[in-house]
Order: structure tokens, then C-alpha cells, then sequence
């Protein structure tokens, strides 16, 4: 018992009280600018729309820091499509998201890396083994699924041993496909709405399909997350190591 207590390091306690600090911080900010407002159509109608150079810094400064944070990168897109057009829209929109990205991973890995892997190891391994022998490639197959929390992916990349550079950049690329499909269906609210919609509805499809045949095809049986496998059907694409005890009958 002692041994187990000794374990914990004091830089741990300190980066856990520093973690759980700033996160504090982060939620009375949020509480009190009122961000989940501030991202709608009347903001940008009042704030972002014909201000030019200065709209566009404050659509790239807040949808940022809301993509940091766990907004949905869809809306932010949506919301760059209607105030700048399809073109500067997904612009944009993506330089936002892959800020927020960047963010997320780089706060997960200054304060929650050593806290999170001494609790969630294997956790964290499972990150490390399906992004480790290519972090450009298999980051930019996790984007391209339609489903999946993208927070939760930036954070435990951030506490893995992945390289931040190729993470970022599978990322930024990944990205492209949803930006440019929820852009375009914001463009669509004032401009040939039902083209655009209808356009971003099958761009939005053929990426997702993109994404789950090279999941299907790249994977090799391992796995980033059970419950995303087991989403997207594909559990039995491979055993999983827990699972190594059952028999035949078990499939």
C-alpha cells in the first residue's frame, strides 16, 4: 500500500490541482461571455457579417476557442458559410477549427498528460498503438468517420506519445470534407438553397463513406475506442485484446 501512495508523484498533484484549476476558470468564462450565444445567426448578423477584415478575425478568434472547448466544429462551419460564402467560409472556418484543435491537444499535453496516463494507461496505450506507426494517415482517417467526439480525440492525442506535428496536420486535412460540406450548406440559407444543401448533404456522404472503408481497410484489428467501433459496426472487424479468452461461440 505504501509503494501504490508513493507512486503518486508530487508534479502529479500539482498539475492536477492546475488541471482542475483552469478548468474552473474556463466554465465561469464561458458562463459569464455567455460563448454558446455569441455563436449563432443574429451574432454573426450583428458582429461578423460586412465588417470585414475585423469580422473575419473575430469569427476566427471565437469559433477558435469554442472548437477548443467541445463546440461543434459542424456549426462553426455552417456559421462561416453563412456569413463569408461557401469559398471564405470553409477558409475560415477551418483555420477556427484547426486552432481549436491545436489548442485542446497542446492544454491536454502541458497539464493533463501525466495525470490522465497514470490513471487511464490503457486507455491511453490503445491512442498510442492506432496512431503511433503513421500519426499523419490514421488521424486523418479519424476525421473523415461521421461520427465520434472530436474534444475527446484532440485530448487523448494530447496525452499520448503522439507528434504533435503530424496529429495537427492529419487533422487540418480530415477537417476538410465536413468544413467544406457544412459551409456550403450554410451558404445555402440566402443563395439556391436547396442546390446548396443538397450538394453538402452529398459531399457530407461520400466523405463519411471514404472515412469507413479505409477505417475497414486500415485498422488492422486495433482500436482507438470500443464504443466507436462497436457505432460503426465494426467489432468484428478484428478481436480485441480483452476479448482474447472467448471462445468461437462468443462471435
Amino acid at each position: 500500500m505504501k509503494e501504490r501512495s508513493s507512486s503518486v508523484r508530487p508534479g502529479l498533484l500539482v498539475r492536477g490541482v492546475v488541471l482542475i484549476a483552469t478548468l474552473v476558470a474556463i466554465a465561469f468564462a464561458l458562463k459569464t461571455v455567455g460563448l454558446d450565444s455569441l455563436l449563432d445567426e443574429s451574432w454573426i448578423d450583428s458582429r461578423v457579417r460586412g465588417q470585414g477584415l475585423a469580422g473575419e478575425a473575430l469569427f476566427v478568434a471565437v469559433g477558435a476557442v469554442a472548437a477548443a472547448v467541445g463546440f461543434p466544429r459542424q456549426v462553426i462551419s455552417f456559421l462561416g458559410g453563412y456569413a463569408f460564402g461557401f469559398a471564405t467560409g470553409t477558409a475560415l472556418a477551418l483555420v477556427a477549427v484547426v486552432c481549436g484543435c491545436a489548442t485542446s491537444f497542446t492544454y491536454a499535453r502541458v497539464l493533463a498528460r501525466g495525470l490522465v496516463a497514470h490513471r487511464f494507461g490503457d486507455r491511453i496505450r490503445r491512442v498510442d498503438a492506432f496512431l503511433a506507426d503513421n500519426p499523419f494517415s490514421m488521424t486523418l482517417l479519424i476525421r473523415l468517420l461521421p461520427i465520434g467526439s472530436n474534444l475527446a480525440t484532440n485530448l487523448a492525442a494530447g496525452v499520448s506519445r503522439v507528434p504533435a506535428a503530424g496529429f495537427i496536420a492529419g487533422s487540418a486535412v480530415g477537417y476538410i470534407p465536413q468544413t467544406m460540406a457544412f459551409s456550403l450548406a450554410g451558404s445555402g440559407v440566402n443563395i439556391d438553397p436547396v442546390l446548396r444543401i443538397g450538394l453538402a448533404v452529398a459531399l457530407l456522404a461520400v466523405s463519411g463513406a471514404i472515412g469507413l472503408m479505409l477505417h475497414r481497410k486500415y485498422r488492422h484489428g486495433r482500436t482507438i475506442d470500443e464504443n466507436l467501433d462497436s457505432a460503426l459496426g465494426d467489432l468484428d472487424a478484428g478481436p480485441a485484446p480483452s476479448q482474447g479468452g472467448q471462445g468461437p461461440g462468443s462471435r
